[in-house]
């Protein structure tokens, strides 16, 4: 046997079945991925101090309200748009929100925190997440949460900004 021959046998022999084998899994594991964008439906955030969550959004209806600097309810309808829902659906898998824990409460005895509910609904399943400001756990989940927290606050401003234009 040459060497170019040998070559050819443990290339086929060897790494174009390994190659076919990754492109098989890789490409069902994608396929069924929990959470696509292709299914996506909604993002709801509801927040507050716990004992009322008066500050709500909902994707889905546009509906908004929150309570403003002057302590005055602010009502709106604001839509987000494909590309705004899109980047925030890429942020929660970055910030790894498929894997947070659904309950993220701290300790309400002491302190009155805000509570922030979380949620994004997909076709066949939702993940909603309960995060308490106070929250005693890994850090590197707190800040997740926080910076989650903070892009869909930033997304809402910008669409409010696009509404008074």
């Amino acid at each position: 046997m040459s060497s170019t021959t040998k070559k050819i046998f443990l290339i086929s022999t060897i790494v174009i079945p390994f190659l076919l084998y990754c492109f098989y899994y890789y490409g069902m594991m994608i396929k069924n991925a929990p959470y696509r964008y292709a299914d996506f439906q909604s993002i709801s955030m509801v927040y507050g101090p716990k004992d009322s969550l008066v500050n709500k959004f909902n994707s889905r209806t546009g509906d908004y309200q929150y309570i403003n600097k002057r302590d005055s309810l602010v009502k709106m309808h604001v839509k987000l748009t494909d590309n705004d829902l899109l980047y925030l659906h890429h942020k929660a898998a970055d910030l790894g929100f498929w894997d947070f824990p659904s309950n993220e409460r701290g300790d309400t005895v002491k302190e009155k925190p805000v509570r922030y509910i979380i949620e994004f609904k997909y076709k066949t399943k939702t993940k909603r997440v309960v995060f308490d400001s106070n929250f005693q756990g890994d850090p590197k989940l707190i800040d997740a949460n926080k910076q989650l927290i903070k892009e869909i606050d930033q997304s809402l401003t910008t669409a409010e900004r696009r509404l008074k234009k």
